[in-house]
C-alpha cells in the first residue's frame, strides 16, 4: 500500500489549475494553426489570427488565455492501492483550486447557491470532481476548466433505439445550430453515447480531454467523430464570424446502455479548450 500525502495533492492541483488557464493545449494551438492555413474567410482569417496570438502571448507571460477562467472539473482517477493521508481527498482537491485561483489571479466565477443569493465563493470552489477506483497505487488528476459562454449551450437528447445513427447526427447538429456563433468558435465538441442522461453527460465532458487529433478506437465511432466535424464545418458558423473553421476536433466517448435508450449529450467547448493532466 503506497501512501500520498493530501498536501501533495494540494499542491499538484494548484499549479494545474493555472497551467490549464495560461497554456493551451499543444493540439489545440496547431488545430487553430491548421484552420487558419485553410479557413477561407478573410474575415475569419483575421480572428485566427488574433486567436492565435493572444493563445502565445498569454503562454510567454504566464497569463490566463481567457477572462473565463471557467468552474473547475476535475477527474481523479485513484488507484486502489493508494492511501491518501494527511487529509481528504475532495477536501485537498477544492484546497488546491482555492489556491491555484488565488495565487494565479484567476476569475473566481462559483456561486454558492444557483438561484436565490447567488453569493460568490470567492476562491472557486467546490469544484466539479469526479472519482474513479482503478488498478495501481497512482492517482492521475485532470483538470478541466469550463467556462460557460460555450457550457450554457451544451445539451442533451434522450433518443430511443429506432432512432439510430441518423437519429443521432440530427440530434449533435440540432444543439451545434442552436449554439451557433455563441460558444465563441471554433469549438471544440465532446460527445457522450448511451449510458444514463447523466453518464453521456459525464462522457462528454471526459471526450473534451482527449486530444482533438485523437479518434475513438472503435472505428465506427471513429468515422462518426469525421461525420460530424465535416457537418459542423460545413454550417459556416466558422470562427465568431462567419467562415469555414467552424470546429476543431469531434469527440466521441460511449458506454452500455438500456434496450430502450439511446441517451446522446453533447459538451461544446470554445477555443479556449483547456485541461491539464499529472500523474502522481
Amino acid at each position: 500500500m503506497r501512501e500520498l500525502d493530501a498536501k501533495q495533492i494540494t499542491e499538484t492541483v494548484a499549479q494545474l489549475c493555472k497551467e490549464a488557464a495560461y497554456y493551451l493545449p499543444k493540439d489545440v494551438y496547431e488545430g487553430l494553426k491548421k484552420g487558419r492555413e485553410t479557413e477561407k474567410s478573410p474575415v475569419g482569417q483575421a480572428v485566427l489570427d488574433q486567436i492565435i496570438k493572444n493563445a502565445e502571448i498569454a503562454r510567454d507571460e504566464d497569463r490566463p488565455y481567457c477572462q473565463d477562467t471557467g468552474m473547475t472539473i476535475v477527474f481523479l482517477e485513484v488507484g486502489q492501492d493508494l492511501h491518501i493521508v494527511g487529509g481528504d481527498l475532495e477536501e485537498a482537491v477544492n484546497d488546491g483550486i482555492a489556491k491555484g485561483y488565488t495565487e494565479g489571479y484567476l476569475r473566481k466565477s462559483v456561486v454558492a447557491e444557483p438561484i436565490f443569493n447567488r453569493v460568490n465563493t470567492q476562491n472557486n470552489t467546490p469544484g466539479v470532481i469526479y472519482t474513479k477506483i482503478v488498478p495501481g497505487d497512482k492517482l492521475k488528476i485532470t483538470v478541466e476548466p469550463k467556462g460557460f459562454g460555450s457550457e450554457n449551450k451544451g445539451g442533451i437528447k434522450m433518443l430511443v433505439p429506432a432512432d439510430g445513427l441518423e437519429g443521432v447526427k440530427k440530434a449533435v447538429m440540432e444543439i451545434i445550430l442552436h449554439a451557433s456563433m455563441n460558444p465563441c468558435p471554433p469549438m471544440v465538441v465532446g460527445i457522450g453515447i448511451g449510458g444514463t442522461m447523466d453518464r453521456a453527460a459525464v462522457m462528454s465532458k471526459i471526450a473534451l480531454t482527449r486530444s482533438i487529433d485523437s479518434h475513438n478506437p472503435m472505428p465506427e465511432y471513429a468515422k462518426l467523430e469525421d461525420d460530424l466535424l465535416e457537418l459542423i464545418n460545413e454550417t459556416g458558423i466558422g470562427p465568431q464570424l462567419g467562415g469555414t473553421t467552424s470546429c476543431l476536433g469531434v469527440n466521441i466517448e460511449w458506454g452500455p446502455t438500456h434496450i430502450a435508450g439511446l441517451p446522446v449529450a453533447v459538451t461544446i467547448c470554445c477555443h479556449a479548450c483547456r485541461h491539464a493532466k499529472r500523474v502522481l
